[in-house]
Formats: structure tokens, C-alpha cells, sequence
């Protein structure tokens, strides 16, 4: 049903409930319901189940309307938090969506999977007095999802339409919210992808218990609603030339993300059984959406009946472990070098892990994977680790304990360590392309161009593996910036006709 709005209203029944704000001193906290541990193991549907309005709107209520908003400066987007909460406490939902759609273009996949606990909720006001955040990101989910159920998400419609085009290589977050950006603005917009659907790490690295492929379809859709043409199986490189981008577009943003698996130093990687985490997690997610996944069927990658052993502490870890569990993993272990509080994702998917049947080995590195005279894997042997002294980075170094070894069960390894970029430059066959001591690509940090006249960069490619909300930040600065260099160029050329006429 369509919530009413002021104005719209005829009797008093149909009023929607308004309420006050600074209700955290009568209102607990609240989160969205989960499922059970043991309904979630048996599928890859969400595990949040859906908020009535009374619920958000209340939890919304909460919200302490700070004079300094710490919740929108951690954000990376940074969203008008305080405005929108109040605006979904007093049942204005089109407007509360109007406002969080402005500074976000994908607020109900954020919602979903952005690690709150460490940006906008983990620096809420009334979480550091021990009143409970505001959960924000479950009434981001809501107000995006109200919108969508009442039709109020509309593809871009330029007011006017530009003669300039713009070419996107990567159709992940970070050259979504560009594309949609630019095509507000009126320009021809195309976008090129090595993979055959849209999203990036959304589609194929992310797991449907945190974001279900629909709600990433749908934004794809929007996109070629608003009139941009997306070139899906397009390998830049092979299919085209990077020359021949550039010379067909007036602008280029490379928004590739980084895809490299940083891979295990330690003797036995080589086993059969031995996998990188975006290699099981592309065959999982394909399988998910109905691919034929040959390597998934005949077992290969298929984590069911096996001792499974998942190396890494992020959120990629997380999403291995948590996959192989809904397989119908024997066993799942997670070997972690730190303790629980130095991970790196997000403490919020450590305990769905944990209520789902996941065994975490902290304090524990890997120094051989184990394997039979077949190469078949048959274990990890780790050594207990202590944390000493902090490093360079301020975090307390991981240092081995002395005859601690100690042998985990494994039929299958996964290492999620991380990502590291490719070699665009060799990749796209342009030596031109700069890049830095870490493989990113160089770009000058005001305009987001990359050492190439009219080439941009956005996303993990400059920044190192990050965030989607990150991504999305840097995909609407890199599309103003595009905007502004192609208007000066037009300005420039208009101006020389005009000289020579």
C-alpha cells in the first residue's frame, strides 16, 4: 500500500503517524528480525526479514538530530542522515527517499551491505553514549525499497541532450553511479564489461544472503532505461582497443576494480583443492542465478560433504565462509592471524558466521597447506600467532609462537587475502596509462584524470580493494569532474571556431 503523504490526506485516519524526534530515551534499539541460523543455512535468501514502517519509522524516531552530524561525516557519500531519519519519522517517505537518493545512487544496496558498525552507525552520537545506534542502514534498506514497491525510482531523464559522449570501463558500482551521473547531466553514455552482467563484485562477489542479484538487476535496468547503452562481454584489450575508446568518446573513466587475488606465500599452495576466494565465489553465485557452473557440478568447487578452510579475515572471508556453510560444508573453519577485534570486516558478518555454524581460529597463520601423493589437499598447518609490538601501521604486529604448530582437517582452501590490481596497462595494450608503487592507476587526486588527457579513474583501481560505498563516491566526484573537463574542452573548440570564422 502507498504510504500517504501531507496533503494528500482527506480524514484523519489516513493521517500517517507523526512523530518526535529524541525518542532513543524511550525506545530500545531495534534491528530488523533475522532468520533462524537453521533456515538460514538451508538457502541463499536475505537473512533480514522485511521492516514494517511502523518499525523503521519509530527506530527513525530515535535519532538525536545532532548539530554535528558524525553519522554523515563518516559516510563516505556523505549522506544527509539527520534529514532523512526525521523525514521517515514523520511519514514522508517520497521525500525521505528524494533526500537519500540525492547523495547515494544505489541507497538500498548500501543499506544492505555497507559495514555501518564502522561508518555511519559505528560513529552515531547516542552509540558512544551506550544508548544504541540508530540503525541506519536497515531504514536506508526501507525508505529504497518503499520507493521502489510505490514507483518513485525513475531512470535519468536529462533536460537536455548533450552532442558529447562518455565511454565507462566497468560496470561495478563505481561506473554505475558515473554512468547515471553523466546521463542526468545529458550525455551519450556506453558502458564496456568483460563480464555478461552488470554489477561487478555485486553480481558475482558478493553473496545473495547479503544482496540478492534482483536488487542489482533492477538498477542495471534503470540504467538502460535512462537511455545508456551497456556493452556486456566486451574485454578492453581484445574485444576493442583503448585507443579506439578514446578516440569515439570525448571521455573514458576506467572503473575496473581490482580483481587480483593475493595469493598464499607458504609451501603446498600448488594443491589441488586450493582455491582463490573469487574463483569459488563466482561459481557459487553463478549457480545462484542459474548458470551452468561445470567445475560447481562435478564437485570441484562445490564445498558440500567437505572440511573447509578459509584463510583471511575480511569481509570476503566472511562471505567464503558463510557460502560454504549454505553448500553443506562438513565443517567450516576460518584462520585468522589477529583476534576478533583487529579484524578488518565487519564485526556484524563475524557473528551471523558464528551463529551459523562457522569456527573461527584466531590468533593462528598458515605456514603449509598439506596434501597426499595425489597433490590432494588434506590440511592447513598453521602456527599459533601473538600480537606484539605495533608496526608501521599502528597495529599490533603478528609474530609466531615458537613450536605451537598445529594441523587443521582441509579438503578444500580458500584464500581470501585480499586484492591487488592488474596490469591495466598491458591489459588495455596503452603503455600511456600511469601507475603507482601498488598497480593502481595514477590519477591527480583534484580531478581524478589519469596521466592520459581525457581518461579518468574511479573506484579500487586508484584506491587499492575498498568499499562499494567508496566506489560510488568516487564514480560521482570522477563524473563531475569528467563534466566540467568536457565542457572546457567544448568552450575551447566553440571559441576557435568562432576565431576562425
Amino acid at each position: 500500500m502507498k504510504p500517504q503523504m501531507f496533503g494528500a490526506c482527506t480524514d484523519e485516519e489516513s493521517l500517517p503517524v507523526v512523530r518526535d524526534m529524541l525518542q532513543f530515551i524511550r525506545l530500545p534499539q531495534a534491528t530488523p528480525k533475522k532468520r533462524s541460523p537453521l533456515s538460514r543455512r538451508a538457502d541463499f535468501g536475505e537473512i533480514y526479514e522485511a521492516w514494517p514502517e511502523k518499525n523503521a519509522g519509530d527506530q527513525a524516531s530515535r535519532c538525536e538530530q545532532c548539530g554535528i552530524p558524525f553519522c554523515q561525516v563518516h559516510c563516505p557519500v556523505q549522506n544527509n542522515i539527520p534529514d532523512w531519519l526525521k523525514l521517515t519519522a514523520e511519514g514522508r517517505l517520497e521525500e525521505a527517499y528524494a533526500v537519500s537518493s540525492a547523495t547515494n545512487n544505489m541507497p538500498e544496496i548500501c543499506g544492505r551491505i555497507c559495514p555501518q558498525d564502522r561508518l555511519c552507525e559505528g560513529n552515531c552520537v547516542l552509540e558512544q553514549s551506550k544508548h544504541g545506534t540508530v540503525t541506519i542502514g536497515a531504514v536506508e534498506k526501507f525508505i529504497t525499497e518503499t520507493a521502489w514497491e510505490n514507483g518513485w525510482v525513475k531512470p535519468a531523464k536529462p533536460t537536455v541532450e548533450l552532442d558529447q559522449s562518455v565511454g565507462i570501463v566497468g560496470a561495478g558500482p563505481g561506473g554505475m553511479a558515473a554512468a547515471e551521473e553523466l546521463r542526468k547531466l545529458g550525455y551519450k553514455v556506453e558502458i564496456y564489461d568483460r563480464y555478461d552482467r552488470v554489477g561487478g563484485l555485486l553480481i558475482y562477489g558478493i553473496p545473495g544472503f547479503k544482496l540478492e542479484k534482483d536488487v542489482v538487476a533492477r538498477r542495471a535496468k534503470l540504467l538502460s532505461d535512462a537511455g545508456i547503452t551497456i556493452h556486456t562481454n566486451v574485454e578492453v584489450g581484445k574485444t576493442v582497443s583503448f585507443s579506439d575508446l578514446r578516440k569515439k568518446h570525448d571521455a573514458v573513466l576506467v572503473a575496473t576494480g581490482v580483481y587480483k587475488a593475493r595469493a598464499l606465500a607458504c609451501p603446498g599452495v600448488g594443491a589441488n583443492g586450493v582455491f582463490a576466494a573469487m574463483t569459488y565465489l563466482t561459481a557459487s553465485n553463478r549457480k545462484d542465478l542459474g548458470d551452468a557452473v561445470p567445475d560447481f557440478d562435478n564437485g570441484v568447487l562445490n564445498a558440500k560433504g567437505k572440511n573447509i578452510v578459509v584463510i583471511g579475515g575480511g569481509d570476503t572471508a566472511m562471505d567464503c565462509v558463510r557460502t560454504a556453510i549454505r553448500q553443506g560444508a562438513k565443517s567450516v573453519k576460518c584462520l585468522y592471524r589477529r583476534d576478533r577485534e583487529n579484524m578488518p570486516g565487519s564485526q556484524r558478518e563475524v557473528t551471523n558466521a558464528i551463529e551459523e555454524g562457522v569456527e573461527f581460529v584466531w590468533l593462528s597463520g598458515p605456514e603449509a597447506v598439506l596434501h597426499d601423493t595425489d597433490n590432494k589437499v588434506t590440511g592447513v598447518r598453521a602456527v599459533r600467532i601473538h600480537l606484539g609490538t605495533p608496526d608501521a601501521s599502528g597495529r599490533a604486529k603478528p609474530q609466531d609462537v615458537e613450536g605451537s604448530q598445529f594441523v587443521v582437517p582441509a579438503d578444500m582452501v580458500i584464500e581470501a587475502l585480499g586484492f591487488d590490481p592488474e596490469d591495466l596497462p598491458a591489459m588495455f595494450g596503452e603503455a600511456g596509462l600511469g601507475v603507482t608503487r601498488w598497480g593502481t592507476l595514477k590519477t591527480d587526486f583534484r580531478t581524478q584524470m589519469t596521466t592520459m588527457d581525457g581518461v579518468f579513474a574511479a573506484g579500487d583501481i586508484v584506491r587499492g580493494a575498498s568499499l562499494v560505498v567508496w566506489a560510488i563516491r568516487d564514480g560521482r566526484d570522477a563524473a563531475a569532474s569528467m563534466h566540467k573537463f568536457m565542457q572546457a574542452a567544448k568552450a575551447a573548440a566553440d571559441d576557435s571556431l568562432r576565431k576562425a570564422s
